[in-house]
């Protein structure tokens, strides 16, 4: 292959490559803003006090639990 013919086929190459990177920043700025568009009040409420961090959770009687294991037992 002669160097006249590498270069013909890679021409594309640098408009791929800016393309791509423009589609990157386009994404990162798209998604900056979806999390940047949440509500404060949406962020805060999400958190948990220390009381209810450590409650008890799993409750084995409950009827969600015993539906799960009558469905799974083998």
């Amino acid at each position: 292959m002669s160097g006249s013919a590498k270069n013909q086929g890679n021409a594309a190459a640098p408009a791929r490559r800016a393309f791509l990177k423009a589609m990157t920043g386009a994404s990162v700025v798209t998604a900056a803003a979806i999390v940047g568009a949440e509500p404060a009040e949406a962020q805060t409420a999400t958190r948990e006090s220390r009381n209810e961090r450590t409650k008890a959770r799993y409750q084995a009687n409950s009827a969600d639990v015993q539906a799960f294991y009558r469905t799974n037992r083998y």
